[in-house]
């Protein structure tokens, strides 16, 4: 695979400070441009991250002398350095939509972390074991965009992560309803125990639009291809809730699911076993070997434990057991800002490259 040249646009984020760790190494991708808002413009990329850097690993000293640009007034000079950008600001919905665009108008393709083109109907929103296929819209949006290269291309919400890629190798049996609470870390709001002192020794039962996310995401993941738009699927009915609680990373869902044809607890856990996506085929960089890990133990998983299951990129499942409303009940449980957010949009880059999106 050739190498690519990357810009980070929202670098001094918590996302995007996650993105600079994750790139740092990478076989295929190749940092060479960093953009934030003008307050942080002009000044080294340590020097705008400041003491909001939230991560115990230092910021790698390939970044120490790089210098921020403005993410909207330098468009021109990051779109001539790159061959495509990931992008996780933290800006008006509307404004996001329009800074996207602008980029991808520019003929630089932009990986985004962020909501705001989540439902653009020719936007595939893509987690690459399960969805890979809605990459093939690219080509119509190209059509309405009218460019070459540029594209936007977008992951699902970090909270899905940790339920729907349990859900999804069990729709052979007919998923008919699933309910879902989601117990979320202080990370997804991009916050750190020092940053947001309000969580300590408290549960917040309230994170704004977030469970209409979990409800209606997985529709348009589940969804499919029709006249250059993805249409979303009708089923499964999906209702969730979601709660901040003090854990610094990995969110947790509790789920109950009921089926059309209820298999036996064996054959679910077959599935799960043995289930592989388009990253493990292709062997991409940042796939895990397994994608799902189940865990027979009571008490796991565990976000304290088990978040780095696969380098934060696997997703788990424990207590797996039959319900006396719904058919099953399970715990799942992701690193969201590795699967959730950085992690899964560096995976999608790679499926986008692997199928030359990128050339």
């Amino acid at each position: 695979m050739k190498k690519f040249n990357v810009g980070v646009i929202g670098a001094t984020g918590m996302v995007g400070q996650r993105f600079m760790l994750l790139l740092a190494n990478h076989p295929w991708f190749n940092v060479t441009a960093l953009a934030a808002s003008a307050r942080s413009a002009g000044k080294s990329y340590p020097n705008a991250v400041g003491d909001k850097w939230a991560f115990e690993t230092p910021i790698p000293d390939k970044y120490r002398d790089m210098v921020v640009l403005d993410a909207e007034a330098d468009m021109e000079k990051i779109a001539n350095s790159v061959d495509f950008v990931f992008c996780a600001v933290n800006m008006d919905k509307a404004k996001i939509r329009a800074l996207e665009e602008a980029y991808a108008k520019m003929e630089v393709p932009v990986v985004s972390n962020n909501s705001a083109h989540r439902f653009t109907p020719d936007v595939p929103m893509v987690i690459p074991e399960i969805n890979d296929n809605h990459i093939e819209v690219i080509s119509s949006q190209k059509a309405r965009l009218g460019t070459k290269r540029g594209f936007i291309a977008v992951k699902s919400n970090c909270s899905l992560q940790s339920y729907v890629p349990l859900l999804h190798p069990l729709m052979k049996f007919g998923v008919k309803e699933a309910a879902v609470c989601t117990y979320q870390a202080i990370s997804g709001a991009g916050k750190t125990f020092t940053t947001m002192p309000e969580i300590l020794d408290n549960i917040i039962p309230y994170i704004g639009g977030e469970e209409e996310k979990s409800e209606k995401e997985p529709l348009k993941i589940w969804g499919e291809i029709a006249n250059g738009e993805i249409v979303s699927a009708t089923a499964p009915a999906i209702t969730a809730q979601c709660l901040r609680v003090p854990v610094s990373d990995g969110h947790t869902a509790a789920v109950f699911v009921r089926f059309e044809n209820k298999p036996s607890k064996e054959e679910i856990l077959q599935a799960w076993a043995e289930f592989k996506g388009a990253p493990q085929e292709l062997n991409l960089p940042s796939a895990p070997t397994q994608f799902l890990k189940y865990f027979e133990e009571d008490n796991r998983p565990q976000a304290k434990l088990d978040r780095m299951e696969g380098n934060g990129m696997s997703v788990c499942a424990g207590r797996l057991r039959e319900d006396s409303v719904y058919d099953y009940k399970f715990v799942g449980l992701s690193h969201n800002t590795l699967r959730g957010a950085a992690g899964g949009a560096v995976l999608l880059a790679e499926l986008l490259a692997a199928k030359g999106y990128f050339d």
